[in-house]
């Protein structure tokens, strides 16, 4: 007599033999008949009531783990109970502080290079998602935009999809375009050309992928705010902005809030084969974001001498650009360089009809009540207690309605 044992709604039959048969049913006895199991390993099952110690189901492998929107992803992914495959190249011990986003034993990691296709299958092929977010805001002499955007995405894609893995998620770039508008150089943003053509090389390989297009990321250890703060983004305390600033509009997006739509896209059956736009709430000429900015760490007009003109005046900025990508080849001060200072004035493209992260359920952050926290390092009298109104409150950025 074969004995039964539920697990998630399931009957695992035990023979007399001791092997496991699968007698599918559902939870509910309904009378659809059986229902087939992805697999019968019980390891690979649901457990646990969720949370971090418990397992959700979920294997990721996150390449570029270790960058900026990797750690958020990753921790949202560990404390809802996933499993996570973190594949690094270089000193392992940039990667090992994320052994903390998960439960004892549910963190490993695994070392790969863009190039090496087996090392690649290695981190991919017990994974049932697997997330991109390998990616270059300036060129090296080891791996370019191509490299890196184009051919990487596309050998990731492929090999996934050769792996069986269920859901592949693809990070790209809003304004991601074949022929990016030229205004500063003569070929425009390589970057998002890269981008573009990446989108069309995962699609190529794996179909049915979801695809992220950010638009500027704002949070801890960014380059958006930081790179307005930085001292070497300004001419003594002055501040080039092509036209002023007043030509260009932003929608700047929160990094947690970008990490909760890819973790909500894992667990949404219907994201399969979807493009999302990752944008904030709320849309703003750069030029106002940037005097907020200094407004907020009192290093505005009245109180520190802050000025903001038009870079099309001012040739000597640019070629303070170009000294600064010949001396520093591999990591510029401040991420000042052309690329950069190109795409920084290409406007928001957020075109209509394509779901955003709100369409994922994602309760959108507000930069007003973000940015003031994630500028406090960078104010002037950075020791003084704001809490006793001995300063001026900053005036809220104005936003295009």
């Amino acid at each position: 007599m074969a004995s039964l044992i539920l697990v998630n709604g399931v009957q695992l039959a035990k023979q007399q033999t001791g092997v496991l048969g699968v007698v599918c049913f559902k939870a509910n006895y309904s009378t659809e008949g059986p229902r087939k199991l992805p697999t019968t390993n019980l390891a690979a099952l649901k457990r646990g009531t969720g949370g971090r110690s418990s397992f959700n189901g979920i294997v990721a492998t996150v390449f570029g783990s270790t960058g900026f929107i990797g750690r958020y992803v990753c921790n949202k992914l560990g404390k809802t109970g996933s499993q996570l495959i973190l594949p690094y190249r270089g000193d392992h011990y940039d990667a090992l502080r994320l052994k903390l986003v998960g439960d004892l034993g549910q963190v490993l990691f695994h070392p790969y290079h863009l190039c090496d296709e087996k090392s690649i299958y290695d981190a991919v092929k017990y994974s049932n998602v697997v997330i991109n977010l390998v990616g270059r805001d300036w060129e090296t002499k080891n791996f370019k935009f191509q490299d890196v955007h184009v051919d990487g995405a596309r050998r990731l894609a492929r090999i996934a999809k050769q792996a069986g893995v269920e859901k592949f998620i693809h990070v790209s770039s809003l304004n991601a375009s074949p022929n990016p508008t030229p205004i500063l150089t003569k070929e425009g943003s390589q970057f998002l050309k890269s981008k573009y053509y990446g989108e069309l090389a995962v699609r190529e390989e794996f179909p049915e992928a979801v695809i992220f297009r950010p638009s500027d990321i704002y949070g801890q250890e960014d380059r958006f705010l930081r790179y307005y703060a930085h001292i070497w983004r300004r001419q003594f305390r002055g501040m080039p902005l092509w036209y002023k600033g007043e030509r260009t509009d932003k929608q700047p997006v929160y990094c947690s809030d970008v990490a909760q739509g890819i973790v909500n896209a894992i667990k949404d059956p219907d994201s399969q084969g979807q493009t999302y736009q990752a944008v904030g709430p709320r849309r703003y000429k750069l030029s106002e974001l940037v005097d907020w900015f200094h407004r907020v760490m009192r290093k505005d007009e009245s109180w520190w001498g802050y000025w903001r003109y038009d870079l099309r005046y001012d040739p000597t900025f640019m070629m303070k650009v170009k000294f600064t990508e010949f001396v520093c080849t591999s990591f510029p001060v401040g991420e000042l360089h052309t690329e950069r200072v190109e795409r920084e004035y290409v406007t928001d493209d957020v075109k209509k009809g394509v779901p955003t992260l709100e369409d994922l359920g994602v309760n959108l952050t507000l930069m007003e009540d973000q940015v003031p926290w994630e500028l406090r390092p960078f104010r002037a009298a950075l020791y003084y207690d704001a809490d006793l109104d001995e300063f001026e409150k900053p005036a809220p950025p104005q936003f295009i309605h």
